[in-house]
């Protein structure tokens, strides 16, 4: 069984567990890299989960930590998808989708008109996932990546507001 718990400070050793664990097995996929975490005490995991806006979601396949997701408010009325990860062990069940999910509908009650994403270009599990759910790729160059001579692909998906 699959749930989703929105994670505040106080649960910083569950954020620690799975983000370590996505990097860990995907540094490919990221900008920050375990090193720059794994040694990050208690006050360091906490600040990053009390960002003020941030939204921050944990899937829990059968109770163990299966995937992660970040929501962060941008600017322009264009929030930003950061840091999805399923462990390979939970993959193929529909937890990635259900993540996304779970950060567009805050984005959107946030009032957010789009949803905003950097993605490695060489990752196409992560770029199909993101198309099937309706982003699509921009011209906007994104971040460089460490190699210094890759970028991101920047997507976008537009929101229409909540019903209701």
């Amino acid at each position: 069984m699959v749930s989703l718990r929105v994670v505040t400070a106080a649960d910083w050793p569950l954020w620690r567990e799975v983000r370590l664990a996505a990097l860990a097995d995907a540094p490919e996929a990221f900008r920050a890299r375990l090193g720059d975490w794994h040694r990050g005490g208690e006050e360091q995991w906490r600040a990053r989960l009390t960002m003020p806006g941030a939204h921050n979601v944990v899937a829990l396949l059968d109770g163990r930590a299966a995937g992660s997701a970040r929501g962060e408010p941008g600017e322009d009325g264009v929030s930003e998808l950061r840091s999805v990860w399923v462990g390979p062990w939970a993959r193929g069940r529909g937890i990635g989708e259900r993540l996304v999910a779970a950060v567009e509908n805050w984005a959107r009650e946030s009032g957010a008109s789009a949803l905003r994403l950097a993605v490695v270009p060489g990752n196409a599990p992560a770029i199909a996932l993101y198309r099937r759910l309706g982003f699509v790729a921009t011209e906007e160059p994104g971040e460089w990546l460490p190699d210094g001579v890759t970028r991101e692909r920047v997507m976008v998906k537009a929101l229409r507001p909540p019903s209701g």
